[in-house]
């Protein structure tokens, strides 16, 4: 298990069946549902405001989460898969939502249910997307609207790939 520290007495909250890969890092104020993941190099940061997860969120390799200080925390719904090398600070992706890799979202932005924001975009502080959308783009911009059904279907189907993956490594195979 990687580190999972406490800080200023706040100790990292995580649910059952979570994988935390060696050398991933969770600090102080994080809560974390159930078959969570949290990839090599992952960096999830609550020292200053709380970072709330739900179930089956998964953190890939090099992703940053991190809230600003006495401003914004960070909640992140179920079935949420966070990329490689991208950084989550101190906004709200709701359920269902993939962060391609390299993407940053930035304080106060809201990512709703269905969305996909694409490798490389960066959602700018405050912004609020629409559902079910594909955003691509610096700034982030609305580039396709997707099927309502089907990407929150899709999205659930990549997240609950991610619980299978870490079981892999879980179970020492």
């Amino acid at each position: 298990m990687g580190l999972v520290r406490t800080l200023n007495g706040a100790t990292p909250q995580l649910g059952k069946d979570c994988f935390v890969a060696e050398n991933a890092t969770i600090i102080g104020r994080v809560v974390a549902g159930d078959n969570c993941s949290f990839w090599y190099n992952s960096v999830l940061r609550g020292d200053v405001n709380d970072l709330i997860l739900g179930d089956r969120v998964n953190i890939q390799d090099g992703a940053v989460v991190h809230g600003t200080f006495q401003k914004s925390p960070t909640r992140i719904g179920n079935d949420v898969t966070v990329g490689h090398n991208a950084i989550i600070h101190g906004c709200v992706l709701h359920d269902n939502v993939l962060i391609g890799m390299g993407a940053i979202v930035m304080d106060e932005a809201i990512v709703p249910s269905g969305t996909i924001v694409a490798a490389g975009a960066v959602v700018l502080e405050r912004m609020v997307l629409d559902p079910n959308c594909i955003y691509a783009g610096t700034p982030a911009k609305k580039v396709k609207e997707l099927d309502p059904h089907a990407s929150q279907e899709m999205l659930k189907e990549i997240a609950s790939k991610y619980v299978m993956y870490s079981g892999w490594y879980s179970s020492g195979h």
